[in-house]
């Protein structure tokens, strides 16, 4: 009696972590757009933030027909899943005793896997800012997420040939990050530089939207890392202690480094793109490392990234919200230094040559995939239809053009 209280008591916890840890991913995209609407130019604000949000239901639905069972279906040449073996909640939904893990419904599995890949894609939207219509979002959005996350998610988390090969990504670091920002890097080289691209009149049009978001997405990555245990364990507060470290050495690092380069004073924005660059660093490997471990991954996070940010401008590249080198890079860091720090006490993986040419591979074959992709995608939808906003628009900003709204009534 006493074990099977137990057992009943240990299953409410993990179903309980996993309720959660869906809901505080969920969180992250309502975060994200208030970062990058802050972030943003005042003029053009509510329409990075629409195309933020617009992501929940384009990709929910994509998820619901077929995006699913693309990921997580059975394996059809280590490439894709069965499109068809869970379509439209087949085999998922009525079926309510079907668990993934030992106490988490498939459901909820389900629910959980695609948070991720509502947030994934929005990551970009920082990086084209300004240059993409809305209706040319949602084309991109929907065929970028056919021919590039799912068939990504499934090499890395569906058991595809990267998985079988013994890549690894605990939470997201190539699925997501890598994914996400080096597609965003192929957008920028093809659409070009916006009308007003430079970085002086790229001031953050409301600091507090910014500070709101910034909180979101930090509070939110708890559940974005620790989630993935399914199961509320001693795995899953090691996970929490390594997402914490991370964001932390990165912050402060960052603070530091950004406050001798930009002239000895501080600034509101600094400290939380710094914890964002670590968060993004220590996503890949926060199931395999220790908190030590963490602790250095958020420190080169810091420099890392930091580093490639200020690349990014000295090649001209129009990265509006420095997605590329905080998001980009910070995937590409963490995934690779799997292969330097990763405890097999925490997760089995162990470090090494091997592990580590694994992951090199992974990772650069993904960023390559997801560039070349990306500028196909881009290019055919470039000569059918209308993606691109005009020069006009960009200087009279999108909200009014595009959305006949305006950020305030004052603007008006």
């Amino acid at each position: 009696m006493l074990t099977h209280i137990l057992n009943l008591n240990a299953s409410l916890g993990n179903l309980t972590f996993v309720f959660l840890s869906t809901i505080l991913v969920f969180l992250m995209t309502p975060g994200l757009a208030f970062f990058y609407g802050g972030l943003d130019r005042k003029k053009n604000s509510l329409t990075i933030m629409l195309k933020v949000f617009i992501a929940i239901g384009v990709v929910g639905l994509l998820w619901i027909f077929g995006g699913f069972s693309l990921v997580f279906g059975k394996d059809i040449g280590g490439v894709i899943g069965n499109p068809m073996q869970f379509f439209a909640f087949h085999n998922l939904l009525f079926d309510i005793n079907h668990t993934y893990s030992s106490s988490v419904p498939f459901i909820l599995f389900f629910l959980y896997q695609l948070m991720f890949a509502i947030i994934t894609l929005p990551l970009m939207t920082g990086a084209t800012a300004g240059r993409l219509t809305v209706g040319g979002w949602i084309k991109f959005l929907i065929v970028w997420m056919i021919l590039v996350y799912f068939p990504v998610a499934h090499w890395i988390w569906g058991g595809g040939f990267l998985q079988k090969l013994g890549f690894v990504d605990f939470a997201g670091g190539t699925v997501i990050h890598i994914s996400s920002a080096f597609s965003g890097l192929a957008a920028i080289l093809y659409l070009g530089k916006r009308i007003e691209h430079d970085k002086e009149n790229q001031k953050p049009s409301n600091m507090g939207l910014v500070g709101i978001g910034a909180g979101l997405l930090l509070f939110g990555w708890f559940g974005f890392n620790a989630g993935g245990t399914l199961g509320a364990n001693d795995k899953a507060a090691i996970i929490i202690a390594n997402t914490a470290v991370a964001a932390i050495v990165a912050m402060i690092v960052w603070t530091i480094i950004a406050y001798f380069h930009d002239g000895h004073h501080f600034s509101f924005v600094e400290p939380l793109v710094g914890a964002v660059a670590g968060l993004a660093t220590i996503t890949p490997a926060s199931g395999y490392v220790t908190p030590v471990a963490a602790m250095l991954i958020g420190l080169l996070a810091a420099i890392v990234c930091y580093v490639c940010v200020k690349l990014a401008d000295k090649f001209k590249w129009d990265d509006a919200l420095d997605v590329w080198g905080v998001h980009g890079m910070g995937g590409m860091l963490g995934t690779i230094l799997i292969g330097v720090l990763a405890n097999p006490v925490i997760n089995g993986t162990h470090a090494g040559i091997h592990q580590l040419l694994i992951q090199i591979m992974g990772a650069v074959l993904v960023a390559a995939y997801a560039m070349i992709l990306t500028w196909i995608i881009l290019f055919v939808l470039d000569k059918i239809g209308h993606i691109r906003t005009t020069a006009a628009q960009q200087k009279e900003g999108l909200d009014k053009t595009l959305l006949h709204e305006t950020y305030s009534e004052d603007d008006k």
